[in-house]
């Protein structure tokens, strides 16, 4: 009795029994997903968005301005993490028993640093893909210069070539 290493394919191959001979015979793919969708037992969405820290559960720790000054908000951030680090130090030595309450401020620092820097990153995004767009338009700037150089040097030593020819 012979049995099979590898399980049959799955049905739908069938579809394309005509792919080589007609390659639109092929179906179209199935249509994007849209809104909420399960996947391995957790709720996704196709809405590209950030959550809010409410959303999350998190205490926010700068204020909710429409025009934020983002660079301000970091460092003011970043400095009071510095300064709940050095309180940590000082508790881990002195009252060792009281670091937790301190761990979880830090905690909520590095959160709100964490949600304010992607907040950034669609900026970052158009940034980066309009520093692309500039460098392709540069190098293909430069690459007519040299098509057009190249062509030039060659018209002159056909020319020069027709004047010798001539000569003779």
């Amino acid at each position: 009795m012979a049995t099979s290493t590898y399980p049959p394919p799955p049905p739908y191959y069938r579809l394309y029994k005509d792919y080589e001979q007609d390659p639109s015979s092929a179906p179209e793919p199935p249509p994007p997903i849209q809104g909420t969708y399960l996947l391995y037992g957790s709720s996704y969405t196709t809405d590209d968005v950030l959550p809010s820290l409410e959303d999350q559960g998190v205490r926010q720790l700068y204020p909710k301005d429409p025009n934020l000054d983002f660079k301000k908000e970091l460092r003011s951030l970043n400095r009071e993490l510095q300064l709940h680090i050095l309180e940590l130090a000082d508790v881990l030595i002195e009252r060792p028993s009281q670091y937790a309450r301190r761990v979880e401020d830090i905690s909520l620092i590095f959160k709100n640093l964490h949600h304010l820097l992607n907040s950034l990153r669609p900026h970052q995004a158009r940034a980066t893909l309009i520093h692309i767009l500039e460098l392709q338009i540069q190098r293909r700037k430069q690459a007519v210069e040299d098509i057009k150089r190249r062509r030039e040097e060659a018209q002159r030593l056909l020319k020069e070539a027709l004047g010798t020819l001539e000569g003779q």
